[in-house]
């Protein structure tokens, strides 16, 4: 046969190999197979499988220079379970130490999917506990990927262990195992209970994960088995479409909602509010308000938060002042969100002086300061050019017992860099080091412009070897100026090769965007 021309294929000589195994003639069945090996001849999964029940009963599984790794393994109980040969492969998933290895994610996800699909999901869920907890004999703990959690979902749900399978996904969801396609699928098809708390736990995940779409099908699947939704539910929905920006989407499903006869509440006229002030629909906001008010719906404090900030994004300094004004009559206390909106809000509407007073206010009433209140503070007064009040201001924070972040120190060095004071902005950049407050690519970027509009495009090279040390991305921007800079000069375009060596990140922001 080897001599024939064509040489046939290798599942030609399977069948030779089947009947000396017949009648255990393993020698003959090694051997021959290591003549075909040395012919050029590529073995098939069923020649190996019969090579390798051959040295299982010869006891030497290494004979011939044969050693198998745990991708061996792999690929034969995977050959195994696809020809629904289940007991075969877990018998070999049993003697894979033996042979010197260790099973890993892929062997137990390879038995646990062909277990499933041949209907022994309850040994499935059986491996899964040994796989995560590493109660095995062999104490191997292996961490589940998202298509293993998912089949046994799925077999669990179809097999009536609606309980089980719902625990299984509460698993999967607080160790932070992110569902694919695939997963989705077979969670929102598989839950056929009618458990409203576990599906909102189910749509809240999906919302949080950016698939809403996913979310609404789940919904509409809790229509269609006769199970009431219910504000929770359609709240999270709601602010699934807010956050994806889907702000149309999220009213249409609003006025479902209330056509259903589900009463919407203060939560989620809140969410819907809150969505229309950050895509700048304030008008759309304020009549959602209106209305909630009327129904005699009570605003919170994260409603008012959410319109404060709104109303000044628009512009609309003496409506916010209203408001806030509003809020304290209506006896509804303003928290660090709400102040953070206010004095932001003052301040980039160029009404700076009352920002300070604001905070001086609260201050004196020794409220509980958050470093976002500090940052858009110092943000106005560098922008207005009052840079010492700024640093005074930065100074005081551990007297509040605050550290400065990130954002903090790129607003400093932005106003430092906006006023020529290279030394105290290279004071501010070791003060980071010292505090461990890692710079990011807006503080690059800020010092970059510094330096290229002092023309030092040494300083600038410094800046790029710094940024690939510490593995922080420049952005669009920063790669767009420093190619155009450098490149106009031969002598430093040598350091252009610094750009491609990592992504670049397609933010554009700089120091003061982020308030």
């Amino acid at each position: 046969m080897i001599r024939m021309k064509p040489v046939p294929h290798f599942s030609s000589f399977s069948i030779l190999f089947s009947a000396l195994v017949k009648n255990s003639h393993y020698d003959t069945v090694v051997s021959l197979h290591e003549r075909l090996n040395s012919a050029g001849l590529m073995p098939d999964l069923t020649s190996l499988n019969i090579l390798l029940n051959c040295f299982c009963n010869m006891s030497r599984i290494s004979d011939g220079g044969f050693f198998p790794d745990v991708v061996t393994f792999d690929t034969l109980i995977k050959g195994f379970c696809t020809e629904g040969r289940i007991l075969e492969a877990t018998k070999l998933f049993k003697k894979v130490v033996a042979f010197g290895c260790t099973p890993n994610a892929i062997t137990y996800g390879t038995l646990i999917t062909g277990l499933c699909r041949t209907g022994n999901t309850t040994l499935a869920l059986r491996l899964h506990e040994e796989m995560v907890n590493g109660i095995n004999t062999l104490g191997v703990i292996c961490k589940p990927t998202t298509v293993t959690y998912a089949v046994i979902i799925d077999g669990l749900c179809k097999d009536g262990y609606i309980d089980k399978a719902k625990d299984l996904f509460l698993e999967m969801k607080s160790k932070g195992i992110h569902a694919n396609v695939v997963a989705y699928n077979c969670l929102v098809h598989g839950f056929c209970c009618d458990d409203v708390v576990t599906l909102n736990v189910m749509i809240d995940y999906l919302c949080k994960n950016g698939k809403v779409d996913k979310a609404s099908e789940m919904l509409e699947l809790m229509i269609q088995r006769n199970v009431d939704p219910g504000i929770v539910t359609y709240s999270t929905l709601l602010d699934g479409f807010c956050l994806v920006g889907r702000i149309d989407d999220a009213r249409n499903l609003f006025v479902s909602m209330m056509d259903k006869g589900c009463r919407p509440n203060v939560v989620s006229y809140t969410i819907l509010i809150n969505g229309y002030c950050k895509r700048g629909k304030v008008d759309e906001a304020m009549s959602l308000y209106s209305e909630m008010v009327s129904k005699g719906i009570r605003p919170n404090v994260v409603t008012y938060s959410a319109l404060l900030a709104g109303l000044f994004q628009a512009g609309r300094v003496g409506d916010a002042r209203k408001l806030f004004d509003g809020m304290k009559f209506n006896k509804v206390i303003p928290n660090s969100r709400t102040y953070v909106a206010h004095i932001d809000g003052l301040c980039k509407n160029g009404y700076l002086s009352e920002a300070l007073e604001l905070f001086h206010n609260l201050e004196n009433c020794k409220f509980k300061f958050v470093i976002e209140i500090f940052n858009c503070l110092i943000d106005g007064l560098c922008k207005a050019r009052r840079l010492e009040t700024a640093l005074e201001l930065f100074h005081k924070l551990s007297h509040h017992r605050l550290v400065p972040d990130v954002v903090t120190y790129n607003i400093m060095i932005s106003g430092l860099c906006r006023e020529g004071q290279l030394e105290k902005e290279n004071g501010m950049l070791l003060d980071m080091d010292r505090m461990g407050c890692a710079p990011n690519a807006i503080t690059f970027s800020t010092l970059m412009c510094t330096f290229l509009e002092n023309n030092d495009k040494q300083k600038v090279v410094e800046l790029l070897h710094k940024m690939k040390e510490r593995n922080v991305m420049p952005d669009a921007y920063v790669c767009s100026v420093v190619v155009d800079l450098l490149a106009k000069d031969e002598k430093y375009c040598k350091f252009l090769d610094l750009l491609p060596s990592f992504p670049i990140q397609e933010s554009t922001r700089h120091a003061g965007d982020e308030y």
